[in-house]
Parts: C-alpha cells; sequence; structure tokens
C-alpha cells in the first residue's frame, strides 16, 4: 500500500516510538528525585529500566498471538493508550510499588505498539521503500536518546518527577491523537499461532538472525548501560562532561540512522549489519587501548554511536524480507531479543563493574560482539524463505 499520506503517517508512527523511547529510559534522569521522594535507594530506582525492558521482551512475542484479529491500527491505539495510561499512573504513583506498576502497564503498551509500529511503516511503503520507511520509524527512538531523556531529566530537576512523568504521558497522548488521525487503516494479516512461531523458529535463519539482535543490544548495553561510571573511570569524566558525551552520542545516533536508509539501498541489509557490527567492534578495541585523554573517549563514543545505529532498521528489513506475510511475528521477536539484550547488557555491566574495574568491561562486550557477529553469519548462510501455516 502506497499513498500520498505515507510520510504523514510515518512520521505520526515516529513520534510515537519517540514517546516510547523516553517512556522506557526517562526514569534514568529521574533517579534522584524518584529516590527522595519515595525513600528507595537510587539503584532500587535503576530498576525500574530492567522492569520495563523485561515486561517489554515478554509482552512483544505474545501481543500478536492475543491481539491478532484486531487490525493494525487498532493495535497502534490501544498501544499508545496504555503507554499514556502508564504515564499518568507513574505521574500520580504514591508508593515505589505503585510506580512500578505503572512501568509495567506502560511496558505492555510499548510491547504492543512497537512492532506493530515497524509492521505498519512496512505496509505504507511499496517493497523497494521498506528501509526508509523503517528507518523513519525506528527514528523516533533514536531522537529520544538525545531529545526525550534529557528533557525528561531537566525537567525532573526542575519541576520535579511527577511532571516530568506527566510530560511523557501527554507525549504519548499527542501520538495517539496523530496515529488516529493520519494513520490509514491497514491490513490485519495473519493470526500468530504457537505452531507458527515454532516454524518461524527453526527455519529460514530468523533464530540466528534474532540472536544477533540479542547479542549485539547485549554488548552495546554492557558499557552503555554504565555508561557515566565508565567514563568516569577511565576518562575521569566529571557529570559535566558526561552528559556532553551522552548528547553526542545521540545525535551521532540520529546521523547514523538516517544513514541507514542509503546504505541499506546502496549495500544491502546483510552488508549494512555487517559493516554496523565491524565498526562496533573497532570501536569496543579502542576503548581497550586507546589513551585515557577524555578528548578521545568523546570521539571513540561518537564512532560508537553512528556504527551502533545502522544497525536496527536494516536488520529489521531483513526479517520482514525473509517472511513478510509473517512479519507480525518475526518483528516481535526481533524487539524482544532488543530489550531482553538491554536488560542482558545492563546486568553484565552493574555486576562486572565493581569486581572487574571499568577498564575490563569493553572486552566482554567485544566477545559478545564476536558472538553476534558469528549468529550473523549464520544467519546470511541461512536465509531461505519460509512458507509458515497458518494454524
Amino acid at each position: 500500500m502506497h499513498t500520498t499520506r505515507s510520510t504523514p503517517a510515518l512520521l505520526a508512527l515516529a513520534l510515537g516510538y519517540f514517546s516510547l523511547g523516553t517512556a522506557s529510559l526517562a526514569v534514568v534522569g529521574l533517579s534522584a528525585p524518584i529516590s527522595a521522594d519515595l525513600l528507595v535507594a537510587p539503584a532500587t530506582v535503576g530498576l525500574l529500566v530492567t522492569v520495563f525492558a523485561l515486561t517489554f521482551a515478554v509482552a512483544a512475542p505474545l501481543a500478536p498471538v492475543v491481539l491478532g484479529r484486531m487490525d493494525r491500527k487498532r493495535q497502534l491505539l490501544l498501544g499508545l493508550a496504555l503507554l499514556t495510561v502508564g504515564g499518568l499512573a507513574a505521574a500520580a504513583a504514591p508508593t515505589y510499588a505503585a510506580l512500578t506498576g505503572a512501568r509495567v502497564l506502560a511496558a505492555l503498551g510499548a510491547a504492543i505498539f512497537g512492532p506493530a509500529a515497524s509492521a505498519a511503516g512496512s505496509l505504507l511503503v511499496p517493497a523497494e521503500q521498506r528501509q526508509r520507511a523503517l528507518t523513519t520509524v525506528f527514528s523516533g527512538m533514536a531522537v529520544a536518546t538525545v531529545l526525550g531523556v534529557p528533557l525528561a531529566s531537566f525537567l525532573g530537576n526542575g519541576l520535579g518527577w511527577r511532571p516530568a512523568m506527566l510530560g511523557v504521558a501527554v507525549l504519548a497522548a499527542v501520538g495517539l491523537a496523530l496515529v488516529a488521525a493520519i494513520v490509514p487503516p491497514i491490513e490485519t494479516g495473519t493470526r500468530p499461532t504457537a505452531r507458527s512461531y515454532r516454524t518461524v523458529l527453526t527455519g529460514g535463519g530468523v533464530l540466528p538472525m534474532v540472536a544477533t539482535t540479542l547479542l549485539t543490544l547485549a554488548a552495546q548495553f554492557t558499557v552503555y548501560g554504565v555508561a557515566g561510571t565508565y567514563l568516569a573511570e577511565c576518562y575521569g569524566a566529571g557529570p559535566g562532561l558526561v552528559s556532553v558525551t551522552l548528547l553526542v552520542f545521540g545525535a551521532i545516533g540520529v546521523v547514523g540512522n538516517a544513514s541507514s536508509a542509503r546504505l541499506g539501498v546502496r549495500l544491502g541489509g546483510t552488508r549494512t549489519v555487517t559493516l554496523a557490527l565491524a565498526g562496533m567492534a573497532v570501536v569496543f578495541a579502542a576503548l581497550l587501548t586507546t589513551p585515557p585523554a577524555m578528548a578521545v573517549g568523546i570521539a571513540v563514543f561518537a564512532v560508537w554511536a553512528f556504527f551502533s545505529q545502522l544497525f536496527v532498521a536494516p536488520q529489521q528489513a531483513r526479517l520482514v524480507t525473509l517472511l513478510p506475510d509473517q512479519r507480525a511475528i518475526v518483528l516481535a521477536l526481533n524487539a524482544s531479543a532488543l530489550y531482553l539484550g538491554m536488560s542482558l547488557g545492563s546486568l553484565l555491566g552493574s555486576t562486572l563493574l565493581p569486581r572487574t574495574g571499568a577498564a575490563l568491561v569493553p572486552a566482554v562486550a567485544l566477545l559478545l560482539l564476536a558472538s553476534a557477529g558469528a549468529a550473523h553469519a549464520a544467519s546470511s548462510r541461512r536465509v531461505v524463505p519460509t512458507a509458515v501455516p497458518i494454524s
């Protein structure tokens, strides 16, 4: 399906992804005010990110099964509605337990919206424009790391964490309104079953692709999940320089995401993913070997940001091309792997840091990335279209 409304619809989906990304990571910059208000340790507040990620990872593959008879636009609206209600509940949460429950609700909405938005984006344009469409939709997530999280942190420090969470809810509500008004009806597709999931995972190279996503995100978040402490220990960065480095990371990441569509068309999805993995491997090797100068650290993080954002959209496009009739399944599995990787990497980084010191953390990330490279090579050899039964 391709209409003159494709670009506005894709941008509406990107805004929804922006609200999803901001909601998932906003508490990172709000740990201090939440900790002080709800009388819990800052480390305990950090678990709210893990709660969101794990809920997303579990719910994303289940959503297409439970909601399989609902058309995709209604799935998008339901996801954003839950994200909005979760944000409102978080802003009003009287206790840490209530805030945790609100995060679970928001994550359920995100798990419904994220894969459905990618599937919708791939259906709004002809096949030859799929890579660009997926890049546009996922750009909302990339921009969230640049604007959404710092903005939530700024509002939290200036007005309090509750107005900041309310702002996240308003953002999701605006996305809901725009998707309702702009995105056209989208075909429902085949309802997934347990059998179709099993068939997808055991044939056609989907499993190594999903494993590549999980291991790549785990590798990145082994370092990124403890970036503040890592930069302080290895480069002597204070809070201001940490913020600058992460802002640069986010800004260059947006450039990388925008470049992925053009590179995907020129090189093909498989080679673009290979390039992204190779670039990240060079980055982690550089973190192990370069001098501990802050300018070097910022430069290495900037290069990392570019290659990191080359990965997601081409990987999604490869999965959709492989099984276009089962895009709901493959995109949900990929999204689940993405958030599982984030959780695993953050857990590894936070566990290793006090035991090994920051300097060796990139070595673990490099090992995980080597495993991701092996999985990617396996997926490249095994990409064979798979006929998936309807029931």
